[in-house]
């Protein structure tokens, strides 16, 4: 009897039929949530227009741009992170953190590039601890992330003492307040990161490795996949893009403050899931993050300019979060019954 030899991972696809099987099943499923969000989108347009005579201006959309960046930012690695069988709860943590050292190391004089580029190393390297204690120590995600989430939002206080780091660098600023041919910079940065993480997905061993570790993380060993070096890769980058939208939040509001971004999880997770990527790993596109995203933009912004309170707003964000939950575990239980 001969034995059967896993593909090698230096070959040019390692997870063969684990990753082609899983890029189908997500293609085809997504399709349908992708309609769905478009009609809901549609829906909320309309509604909202009518609504209130102040929703169609060009200011109002180019305000709902600027409102998808932190949180679409963020989202982009989430969806990573959570195709490949993981979960990220550290993120607003590291947006406030990565955003206080920026600022910090730009008042004390460091050029911008250097004191962004300290804050995206920041973010990587609680972004490989995430990897590392999730995938080699295989503690539960969750409660990994959950821990990072605590040291970090403490340590941004501890360092800071507390304070806020006011920003006078005019390039900095210039970052939130800037346009490009009448597109904010900020919503420029965000349509480039989604582009560029998107074409690696479907055309690359990253993209596929994400699929298969997601899917089936002990056939991907098998095949010959590393999956938790692949892992560090995915949380690093998660923790590297909650880091640019960190910075981004410090280059809109013109100050860096510890409490910032406190809860962002909850709307980063809200838009990931809502845009038809699996909890339980192996499914899910970016663009249908993106059509997310826009979706929960749309809502709050809609919600403020007819007045409803901003506690309702996030009641309206719970109850979004747990319909999504509830019709992913729906679309999964009829394809089990098929």
């Amino acid at each position: 009897m001969s034995a059967v030899k896993p593909t090698l991972a230096g070959g040019p696809d390692t997870a063969g039929p684990v990753t082609r099987r899983a890029l189908r099943t997500a293609g085809a499923r997504l399709d349908v949530v992708s309609l769905a969000l478009i009609a809901v989108l549609a829906i909320e347009i309309v509604a909202f227009s009518i609504a209130s005579p102040y929703f169609l201006d060009a200011d109002n959309f180019s305000n709902i741009g600027r409102a998808m960046t932190i949180v679409g930012i963020a989202a982009i690695g989430q969806t990573i992170v959570i195709i490949a069988g993981g979960f990220d709860l550290s993120v607003g943590s590291v947006m406030a953190a990565a955003g206080m050292l920026a600022a910090w190391l730009v008042n004390e004089g460091l050029t911008l590039p250097l004191a962004l580029l300290a804050a995206v190393v920041l973010g990587v390297g609680v972004g490989l601890l995430n990897g590392a204690v999730a995938g080699y120590l295989r503690i539960n995600p969750l409660i990994t992330t959950l821990a990072t989430l605590a040291i970090v939002r403490g340590l941004a206080f501890v360092i800071s003492g507390g304070e806020a780091e006011v920003v006078a660098d005019a390039g900095f600023l210039a970052i939130g307040t800037d346009s490009v041919a009448g597109i904010p910079v900020v919503v420029v940065i965000l349509v480039v990161l989604f582009l560029a993480v998107g074409c690696l997905m479907p055309r690359t061993r990253f993209g596929r490795y994400t699929y298969a570790v997601g899917s089936n993380a002990r056939a991907a060993r098998l095949a010959g996949v590393a999956v938790n070096r692949w892992r560090l890769v995915f949380y690093g980058l998660s923790g590297s893009l909650a880091a640019i939208a960190g910075c981004v939040t410090v280059a809109r509001t013109g100050q860096a403050e510890p409490a910032a971004n406190m809860g962002a999880e909850l709307d980063v997770i809200t838009a990931v899931i809502l845009g038809g990527t699996s909890l339980n790993g192996g499914r899910g596109r970016l663009f249908g993050t993106f059509l997310g995203l826009a979706v929960l933009a749309v809502l709050n912004n809609g919600l403020i300019l007819v007045g409803v309170e901003s506690y309702w707003q996030q009641v309206v964000k719970g109850v979004v979060l747990l319909l999504a939950v509830a019709w992913a575990e729906l679309r999964r239980g009829s394809k089990d019954e098929v």
